[in-house]
């Protein structure tokens, strides 16, 4: 099973936008473009995430995967049309 110890970072400039990295990597793997858009990082959190874990927005599983390949999740906000359907 896997298990990745991860930090999650609020974005500045745009509300519900988070990224997610290995702990013990930081940002360092995150592309400086991406960076600049994402403003000030905001540390929310640390946690241990498994496959099996309840995430809001999007599977644990993707969320490691991608870490492991590109080094970082990027959450992006939900779009208006999501709202729109949890609203209905």
């Amino acid at each position: 099973m896997k298990k990745l110890l991860v930090s999650i970072y609020k974005s500045s400039r745009r509300d519900e936008m988070y990224l997610y990295v290995q702990k013990q990597e930081r940002l360092q793997k995150v592309p400086a473009p991406l960076l600049e858009v994402f403003g000030k990082e905001q540390h929310v959190m640390d946690l241990l995430l498994t496959p099996e874990r309840q995430l809001a927005r999007v599977e644990a599983d993707q969320v490691i995967n991608d870490i492991e390949t590109r080094g970082f999740f990027l959450q992006m906000p939900p779009s208006d049309l999501d709202s729109q359907d949890e609203q209905h």
